[in-house]
């Protein structure tokens, strides 16, 4: 389903498409959403539970298109990029058969819209924010320190070599986020 109720360059819709439209499901068919994981300027993050099979736990972003007015192609972006870093989405390959995907990079699973709101059910990522866990620790060593920023900038030098830039990196304990493409 394109994003914003898009037509397909004005083309004339074929009957496969029409029976895919129809064919979609809503999130709340899949999901049970409970308690508030995180706020954005556009969007609110919410805990997802698997109704089949049930106790699987995710993500859920949920923006509200309003709030987008305008910005839409930042979020198509988003969306494109996360797709190509994610392994159980759309195979997660690029054309040559290359799979993106790295332990520190979030994976996009499912993408969902309706009238007002776009879905994006994502891996759960439970780190944790990282300054709450310093806070936590009490101290953090210069080893701990270390091993993170390793982490991140292996993640990074991941996204550069597959023509990825970030403008936005959350930083989890264990999770990167990235947006933007070259």
């Amino acid at each position: 389903m394109p994003l914003f109720g898009k037509k397909d360059s004005g083309k004339k819709a074929k009957a496969k498409d029409i029976k895919e439209l129809n064919k979609q499901v809503s999130i709340e068919e899949k999901y049970n959403l409970h308690g508030l994981l995180g706020t954005g300027a556009f969007s609110e993050v919410r805990l997802a539970e698997s109704k089949d099979p049930p106790g699987e736990h995710f993500a859920v972003k949920i923006i509200d298109k309003k709030a987008l007015k305008g910005k839409e192609e930042s979020l198509e972006n988003e969306i494109r990029v996360l797709r190509r870093f994610s392994a159980n989405h759309f195979d997660g390959k690029c054309p040559n058969g290359t799979r993106l995907t790295h332990p520190n990079i979030v994976q996009l699973l499912e993408t969902y819209e309706d009238k007002s709101k776009v879905y994006l059910v994502m891996e759960l990522v439970t780190g944790g924010e990282l300054f709450d866990r310093i806070v936590e620790k009490g101290s953090y060593t210069e080893k701990d320190a270390s091993h993170l920023i390793r982490q991140i900038l292996e993640a990074v030098d991941y996204m550069h070599e597959q023509g990825v830039v970030h403008r936005d990196l959350k930083a989890t304990s264990n999770s990167i986020h990235p947006i933007g493409m070259k």
